[in-house]
Parts: structure tokens; C-alpha cells; sequence
């Protein structure tokens, strides 16, 4: 693909009217201010793009819209409303639309079936070109379909001018996007599988290790790291889920919709709706080409998936920090610093939590896009593009990034268990001690909070504390008590359903293992 080397002046229109205080130059680098004085403008660098600009030519193109029109627009209002510059990413899609519809209005009559066979051949060769980097984009012809459809026409002539009969860019548009949609989710989900994997493969390697389990940042109790990390197994599973419904919500056919209404010509909706792999037709002609609520629900479900990694993110450049000094990542996901030598830097985790930013930024920027909008179809409608592409790739970033984090790490053993007294992690289950000794919970809660309390003042540990200094606080301790004091006694007393304890995780893990087709 050919790059313009246009700077952004030579695209200012010269009949753009401008306020009578400044008088541009001619080359436009710079403006006369009154009382002679001049003011500069920086070079703006060449833009690097695959887009042809229609001022190359010595007349411009008709529009395929512009029968009505007696002269053209403006090059501003071209380059200000042009979308060739993003959706020509659309183009695998457009050409999928295009070839159905095609077939469809043979198959009704429409248009003869050598037409048809000239359109399809036609739209093959202009993929490829595509596809080999040899295929123009012109900014003049606006957007992926009128830039493929023009220049079907040119390669292949009049039969080309009957696609787009029973069609309207507006329910073109939505198609290929619900067809983007689909595919985007598809890679989404094979990541967050992969990245479920490594957190099971990772969890394996240390099934027995106990960690501190932390709320409000304050230690709480002890759980084994295995349970840790399927905790976010658990949420990312909810997040393949959302992405599911939102790909079932999201299959339904709007081609044939049209501008608005539907047509009065002999379409079969049903058709085209198969051939694309749809569920069905959308009911509603008005409805199809009006709402994105499908964009929204699909930026809303990377939203918060990308708020999971970032929570991810968060808790392992914690866990890397020489305050916890938990887990090691390798140098292959570590970055340095360019004036202290010593620095070890888990950038790719804070970029994780940085960039789900913009990804609920981009939730953002579409909801606040329709909420004002009548039905059926507007102009603004091709603002969701660029969020929702911006958004999949994000999140497809954050993914594999995280999935290479979790291959590339180490948890120091050693340094976990000698952090592991402090902060009485015991204190809980010492709670479901006197609860089994019939003490009412909140008389529990006051008795622990005592003992506590008494380790604070002789800096010691509640497994450190004698049986007279526990009977102290309360008579109803007896000897049995230090089977329940400890990180690992503390942990061997969970049994419920989803707890911490070993049979319970061994458990947890063996159910994600065979989840995921991960052999033994």
C-alpha cells in the first residue's frame, strides 16, 4: 500500500473561511498577525497511511450518492467525514456481506446468475489485492464499502452497479460490524482460555503453599496460592461467559433492513442471513440499522474483564515489590531503568492495569455516543468504531501479555513463609475453635479479639501463647486448642464447599484441569 506524504496543511481547504484578524500564507506554514508580527507553525511529519487522496487527480470521482448533487463537497468536509482510515478494517467482512447479498438477489431474480458469477469473481480479486497490500484506498470514496464497491465497478462494470440493489450502507454497515463482532469475540475467548491455562499450570506447581489472604489490604487469613489464583480462574471464566451471551445476542442478520424501512422488492432475508452463519434476520428493519447496543454490551464485557487483569496487574507488581518480595518475574517480562541500574521493573503488569483505562474509557466514549440519538440511523454511529476496535485490541493485548507474566514467574517459597506469622492469620479459626466449644460467635469474636490483644502486648503469636495465658482470657480453652493455631493447622480446618482448605482446593483444581483439557 502506497503512504501520502501530504502534511496536514496541504489537506486545509484555500476557500476555508477564517477570521479576518490572521492572514495565512500561501504555503500555509505559518499566519501574519496584525501589526506585522508572523507566527510559525511546526512541521507536521508526513502521515503514514495507505490512504490515496482524491486531489491527486485533476477532477474529482462522482459520488455513487451524488446524483442529487449539482458540485462537490469540500476537501474539509471530505477529510472531516471520510472513515476509510479505520473501518477499511472491515473489509474481510464487507466482502462476506457483499458476496451473499449477491447470491441472494440471484437466487430471487434480482439479477441474472452471470451477473452474480461476475460479482463474486470481481470481489475475489479485489480481496486479494487487498490481502497482498496492492489495493488503493482512497479517502475521496469515504469508506470500506464505497471504496470496494467503486472499485468493483471499475473492474468489472455495469453488472457491479446492480449490487447494491435492496441495500443501503446503513444495514451494510451494521453487518459487517455484527460479523467483526463475532470473529473479535472468538479471539478474545481463545485468549482468556490460555491465560486460564497458565494460571492452572502455575497454581499446580505450588498446591501446597500457604500465603497470607489479605482484605483492605490488612492481613486476614491464610489460603493456599492455588485457591489465590483460581480465584481469578473463576472471574475470567464469568468474563468468557458475558462474551458468549453477548456473541448470541449480537448473531442476527440486519442485511436487508436497508436504509431504514426494508424494501419493496423480492428479497429473501432468511438467505443471506444463513449463507453469513446468523442465527436468523433481525425483525425489525428500524431496529437493525438504529441500535449498537451489541457494541455497547460487547465493550461493557471487555470493561470488565479488562478491570479483572488490571486487579491481576495490581496484586502481582504488589507481589514483585521489595516489600513483599513474593514472586520473581523473569528478565523476558521485566523492563529496566534508564538511569538506576539495579531496577526491575514488572512493566507489562502496570501497562495491564494502565491500559484498562481506555478500555472502560471506551465503554465511555460509545455510551455517551448513543444516548441522544432518535431512530433510526445517524451520522455519529460511525464513532463506534474506533473505540471498539481500540478496546479489542486492548484487551487481546492485556491477555497475552498476562499469560506470558503467568509463564515467566516464580513465588519465593521461602520468603512467603517467613512473612506468615505476622498479622495473626490464626485468629479466625481460633473463632470456630470456641464456636465448637458452644461459645455463641460474637462472645468468640470478643474472646480472640482478647487473646490478640494479649500476643500484642508480650509480641507474640497466638500459637506462642501458653494454656494459662489463653484460660486467662477465657476458661473455656483447653489443650486441643493449638491443633487449631498455626497457618497450617488454620488451614486444615476449612471444610466447606469453595474454601481454602486442601481437600477443597485439590479439588477446585482438579475440575479446572479436566475444564480446560489440561492432562495430568
Amino acid at each position: 500500500m502506497a503512504a501520502t506524504s501530504q502534511s496536514f496543511f496541504s489537506l486545509v481547504p484555500k476557500p476555508l473561511l477564517r477570521p479576518r484578524s490572521l492572514s495565512f500564507s500561501a504555503g500555509g506554514a505559518g499566519c501574519s498577525l496584525p501589526g506585522g508580527r508572523r507566527l510559525a507553525f511546526p512541521a507536521v511529519p508526513a502521515a503514514s497511511t495507505s490512504m490515496a487522496s482524491s486531489e491527486s487527480e485533476e477532477k474529482k470521482e462522482t459520488k455513487l450518492w451524488g446524483g442529487r448533487f449539482e458540485e462537490g463537497v469540500t476537501d474539509a468536509v471530505e477529510g472531516f467525514t471520510e472513515s476509510i482510515s479505520y473501518d477499511w478494517q472491515l473489509y474481510k467482512y464487507d466482502i462476506m456481506g457483499s458476496k451473499a447479498h449477491a447470491s441472494m438477489l440471484a437466487a430471487q431474480g434480482l439479477i441474472t446468475a452471470g451477473d452474480k458469477d461476475i460479482i463474486l469473481e470481481g470481489l475475489d480479486q479485489i480481496e486479494k489485492l487487498i490481502q497482498d497490500g496492492k489495493f488503493e484506498w482512497r479517502t475521496d470514496r469515504e469508506d470500506v464499502h464505497m471504496n470496494i464497491e467503486a472499485a468493483l465497478i471499475e473492474k468489472v462494470g455495469e453488472p457491479a452497479k446492480k449490487l447494491h440493489t435492496a441495500r443501503s450502507r446503513n444495514d451494510q454497515i451494521v453487518t459487517d460490524l455484527r460479523l467483526w463482532c463475532r470473529d473479535a469475540i472468538d479471539k478474545i475467548l481463545f485468549r482468556i482460555k490460555q491465560f486460564q491455562v497458565s494460571l492452572v499450570l502455575l497454581a499446580s506447581k505450588y498446591v501446597d503453599l500457604i500465603v497470607p489472604g489479605y482484605t483492605h489490604l490488612q492481613r486476614a487469613q491464610p489460603v493456599l496460592l492455588p485457591h489465590l489464583l483460581l480465584s481469578y480462574v473463576e472471574q475470567l471464566e464469568r468474563d468468557a461467559g458475558r462474551l458468549v451471551n453477548c456473541r448470541e445476542r449480537l448473531n442476527f442478520c440486519p442485511l436487508g433492513a436497508c436504509a431504514l424501512a426494508g424494501t419493496g422488492l423480492p428479497i429473501d432475508r432468511f438467505k443471506t442471513a444463513k449463507d453469513l452463519k446468523f442465527t436468523a434476520p433481525m425483525k425489525n428493519s428500524i431496529d437493525a440499522v438504529s441500535d449498537r447496543d451489541f457494541v455497547l454490551e460487547f465493550l461493557a464485557a471487555n470493561s470488565i474483564a479488562a478491570v479483572h487483569l488490571s486487579r491481576i496487574g495490581e496484586e502481582w507488581v504488589l507481589w514483585a515489590s521489595e516489600e513483599f518480595g513474593f514472586i520473581t518475574p523473569s528478565d523476558s517480562v521485566s523492563t529496566g531503568s534508564s538511569i538506576m541500574p539495579q531496577k526491575k521493573n514488572p512493566d507489562p503488569m502496570e501497562l495491564v492495569r494502565g491500559k484498562s483505562a481506555r478500555v472502560v474509557g471506551d465503554l465511555m466514549t460509545v455510551l455517551t455516543l448513543c444516548k441522544g440519538l432518535p431512530q433510526a440511523y445517524n451520522r455519529d454511529l460511525q464513532e463506534d468504531k474506533e473505540p471498539l476496535f481500540d478496546s479489542v485490541k486492548a484487551v487481546l493485548g492485556m491477555l497475552e501479555v498476562c499469560t506470558e507474566f503467568a509463564q515467566n514467574i516464580s513465588f519465593n517459597s521461602k520468603r512467603i513463609q517467613s512473612s506468615l506469622p505476622a498479622g495473626y492469620l490464626d485468629a479466625t479459626t481460633l473463632a470456630d475453635y470456641l464456636v465448637k466449644k458452644g461459645v455463641p460467635f460474637r462472645t468468640s469474636h470478643e474472646i480472640v479479639g482478647r487473646s490478640v490483644a494479649l500476643c500484642v502486648s508480650k509480641n507474640c503469636q497466638l500459637a506462642e501463647l501458653g494454656l494459662d495465658d489463653l484460660k486467662s482470657v477465657h476458661p473455656v480453652f483447653e489443650a486441643d486448642v493449638y491443633g487449631y493455631l498455626g497457618v497450617e493447622n488454620a488451614v486444615n480446618k476449612f471444610i466447606s464447599y469453595g474454601s481454602t482448605g486442601s481437600e477443597q482446593v485439590k479439588k477446585q483444581l482438579e475440575d479446572w484441569r479436566t475444564q480446560l483439557g489440561i492432562s495430568s
